[in-house]
């Protein structure tokens, strides 16, 4: 295989029309490639940088490199590093060699050696390794012997670069970056295709040149360059400096205010006016990101005012100031409906709507005087088009402006809209019963009343017949009216008390049984209506008072006749499309049978409970390997009886435990394992020390989980906190288990993960609350109700901890990341230690201001629960103090 001749004719096959000569070709290189992964990867690097090879072989050289140097899937990506890594020096910088000196060679187009030098950095830079590749790529752009081809492709490496690498691995090199980016945008370059890689190659660079956009020349210059691509003639250059100018404002608002009114205002406006879509779709894009932007600096101008500070950044109010501009031009966006348009295709009308609805949230009352005009104008205009602008255009304000000033509004507006669900243009009926669904969500109290509901309610259930897109807005209005009338009938009872009637009661079955007639629609499969009629079935049963129960009841037995049915037709199935469309079924009626299990009295439930738990072991038997999806809605079915049934569950473990330990040990489905995690915590609140006959076999799987890094993160805040509710249902039987699990609370509760990526961030806080949750588990149990001898010994057993489960609490009190229900779980445990150990707390907690500022913290919080145990830990401290 060294002969690369030999390599560039196997290669060649791997684009053949003949399958099997084909895989024969790829099965030659994938057997070279295990023979000798590095002499074949040099290899290919010499087949690609030859301009004597074909084109075509070229490319196929280069793809071949870069699936082994780069995978989509993030774990084989980092094994793909590793592996090259591991390869000698002296290969390696051959290969690099060769796929630098093949930029500029290939035939215009996207570079595949661009791509390879991407995959190289990625592996190398965050190693320090290659460092002079930055400098290299740099001369080749600024260098006046490089020829546009060359300039074009290592503008493109760098972009790729940008785009594929950890931002803080390049910061350092961001003037030398934006040296040769600025170099490719300038406006005396005229290639197209250079001006076009710089450009993208910019969008890539913004998060890491902050410092550059911190110096005011600098920034002046590459503001002066991205304005200039605007204008450019190309549209994909336009396009790409639009980009570049949307992202800016996200990362960089604070420095807008240059240049706002001397050229972004008038440059996007421009943009949004366009009829190329891509253009206009950039333009939408910056003032829904000005929206969004301003709505975050308010938030954060809140909360300083409540905190007593000044925040850290302001709103220049950009949105406001532009509102009178932009809404006009996004009316006629709105009029640009396509009769036959994809309802998954973004397109300009669609991104209008968006932008309005930001506006709305963003300039709040200001909105109002410029949209209202548009759509009493347009409301009964001949053109469809315009008729559902205007209703477009009124749904989309219905949040953000005040409540009140919007009431009377959307009251004059419902004759015309119940009028509307008989437009003859079925583009306007949908978007009317997206409307009404958005007035029955955001302002209930302007249609749960006498005035309009009788006749709306007519339309509604004749809208359930209409077409699957007009029907399926139907039954999100259902949803939100359930909801609306259970919360104004609510307000007459106690909290958590069931109202004995409400608006609803009336019409309640009749309702429940055009939707369940909704379900078994022939075209149920289009616009996810199958779902919307399961979804809007769920809300109504979740929401009814008590004078529904018997329209529940009757409910329930249609639900358990359908999972009785599908059971028995599991193998009239064959083409993977029904198969899919089958266990969605299964999904949604788990789901159903949920929501309607909540709403039982525990007696009718027991009468029920025989049938319902043979069909949800019947469909955890047949979908085992097949359906992850089946497997956790019927796991979260399990866990609602278990709810119900509390403590008559325990006729069902035996010959449930063998299901639940398979879905405990089923990592490979995460979100089966993790309902299992939790049907572990449920079973614990119901059984009590019930369980402890599958208690080892439990704990040795929930350990297992634990320590096995393949297993999916999400599931180990589970875990952890699943500890405590054994230990609470176990008492004193969980001293077996102690050791082991303080080694894993131990480990888990110092975990660190980079505070730049949000979703490790929020990962990281469910693990501390996992933590503190196994914690005040533990020594709940430990201790017991009777607080006598015997568990003050086994409370000894935890004393060796507890100076760690202080200074945890005190770095979570430090960390600002940390979140209310932290703070909630802090208090919690710091009120059981002091409960538990007495006095000798003191010497723990006296000397932590941090921790006595969380609780204050708590203290102030909005969330009762919070409140409630930030106060209640405070007073066991004073009380430690007292004694």
């Amino acid at each position: 295989m060294a002969d690369t001749n030999h390599l560039a004719k196997i290669l060649e096959k791997t684009v053949s029309p003949d399958t099997a000569e084909l895989e024969g070709a790829q099965k030659c290189l994938e057997q070279a490639a295990l023979e000798n992964l590095p002499q074949f990867l040099l290899g290919l690097s010499h087949v690609l940088s030859s301009s004597d090879n074909t084109q075509v072989v070229r490319i196929a050289a280069g793809l071949q490199l870069k699936n082994y140097l780069t995978s989509k899937d993030a774990n084989i990506r980092l094994e793909c590093q590793k592996r090259w890594i591991q390869i000698s020096e002296d290969v390696k910088q051959d290969i690099k060699t060769l796929v630098i000196n093949t930029l500029g060679t290939e035939a215009s187009g996207h570079s595949t050696a661009a791509q390879c030098i991407a995959c190289i950095a990625c592996a190398e830079l965050p190693h320090g390794q290659w460092p002079q590749l930055i400098d290299i790529l740099v001369a080749n752009v600024t260098s006046a012997s490089s020829t546009e081809s060359t300039k074009e492709s290592t503008l493109e490496a760098i972009g790729y670069i940008c785009q594929d690498i950890e931002p803080h691995h390049l910061a350092g090199n961001s003037n030398e970056i934006l040296t040769a980016i600025m170099q490719g945008m300038r406006r005396e370059v005229l290639s197209i295709p250079v001006k076009l890689a710089a450009t993208t190659a910019l969008l890539n660079s913004l998060e890491f040149t902050k410092a550059n956009f911190d110096t005011t020349n600098e920034r002046h210059y590459i503001m002066a360059q991205v304005c200039g691509a605007t204008q450019c003639t190309d549209t994909r250059v336009k396009v790409a400096a639009l980009q570049c100018l949307v992202k800016i404002l996200s990362l960089y608002y604070k420095y807008m205010e240059d240049y706002m009114k001397a050229a972004l205002f008038a440059i996007t406006i421009e943009a949004m006016k366009s009829d190329v879509d891509d253009i206009a779709l950039q333009g939408i894009e910056f003032w829904s990101n000005v929206c969004d932007e301003e709505m975050d600096l308010a938030i954060e101008a809140t909360e300083a005012m409540e905190q007593s500070r000044r925040p850290e950044n302001y709103s220049r109010f950009y949105a406001k100031g532009a509102l009178e501009f932009l809404v006009p031009i996004l009316m006629k966006m709105l009029t640009k409906q396509d009769e036959n348009d994809d309802e998954d295709d973004w397109n300009p009308c669609k991104s209008a709507g968006v932008c309005l609805m930001l506006l709305a949230n963003c300039c709040e009352n200001d909105v109002v005087q410029h949209v209202m005009p548009f759509v009493e104008g347009n409301i009964k205009n001949p053109d469809w088009r315009y008729r559902d602008a205007s209703v477009m255009a009124f749904g989309s304000i219905l949040e953000g402006p005040d409540r009140n000033q919007l009431k009377t509004i959307v009251i004059q507006a419902m004759p015309f809209l119940i009028d509307l669900m008989g437009d003859p243009s079925v583009i306007v009926r949908d978007t009317v019963a997206w409307t009404i669904g958005r007035v029955c969500e955001l302002l209930p109290e302007a249609v749960v009343n006498q005035v309009y509901f009788a006749q709306l309610l007519e339309v509604l259930l004749k809208g359930l017949e209409a077409e699957p897109r007009v029907a399926a807005n139907i039954c999100w209005a259902f949803s939100s009216l359930a909801e609306a009338a259970y919360e104004q009938a609510s307000m007459a009872v106690e909290e958590d008390e069931e109202p004995e009637t409400y608006q609803l009661s009336g019409n309640f079955s009749l309702i429940v049984k055009n939707l369940l007639l909704t379900t078994n629609r022939e075209d149920a499969h289009q616009a996810n209506l199958r779902n919307a009629a399961y979804e809007a079935l769920m809300e109504m049963v979740k929401n009814s008072a008590k004078d529904c129960y018997k329209a529940v009841q009757d409910t329930t037995i249609v639900i358990m006749e359908r999972i009785q049915q599908i059971l028995t037709m599991e193998s009239h199935f064959q083409t993977a499309s029904d198969r899919m469309q089958y266990h969605d079924l299964q999904s949604l009626l788990c789901a159903t049978l949920q929501s309607v299990l909540r709403k039982f009295q525990p007696e009718d439930a027991k009468v029920i409970a025989d049938p319902v738990m043979n069909s949800l072991i019947h469909m955890l038997e047949s979908t085992t390997g097949k359906s992850g999806g089946v497997q956790e809605d019927a796991l979260l079915a399990v866990g609602t009886l278990i709810e119900v049934l509390n403590v008559d569950f325990e006729k069902y473990m035996e010959t449930f435990v063998v299901h639940l330990m398979r879905s405990l040990a089923n990592t490979a489905e995460y979100q089966v394992c993790l309902a299992a995690v939790g049907l572990v915590g449920d079973i614990c609140r119901a059984l009590n020390a019930k369980i402890l006959p599958i208690c080892d076999e439990i704990m040795k799987l929930l350990l297992q989980n634990l320590s096995d890094k393949s297993v999916h993160r999400n599931v180990k805040p589970q875990i952890l906190s699943v500890f405590g509710d054994i230990a609470l249902a176990i008492g004193s039987q969980f001293e077996k288990y102690l050791q082991f699990v303080f080694v894993a609370l131990n480990q888990a509760s110092q975990a660190q993960v980079d505070k730049t990526d949000y979703d490790m961030v929020e990962y990281l806080n469910e693990l501390r609350e996992g933590c503190l949750e196994a914690y005040t588990g533990i020594i709940q149990g430990l201790k017991g109700e009777e607080n006598d001898e015997e568990s003050k010994a086994r409370l000894k057993l935890v004393l060796p901890h507890v100076e760690h489960m202080i200074n945890f609490i005190e770095y979570i009190a430090k960390d600002e990341d940390h979140t209310d229900s932290n703070t909630s779980c802090c208090a919690g445990l710091i009120g059981d230690l002091c409960s538990a150990f007495g006095p000798n707390m003191l010497q723990y907690l006296e000397t932590k201001p941090d921790i006595h500022e969380l609780l204050q913290e708590g203290r102030r919080s909005k969330t009762s629960k919070t409140k409630m145990l930030a106060s209640w830990a405070t007073k066991e401290l004073r009380k430690l103090k007292q004694t």
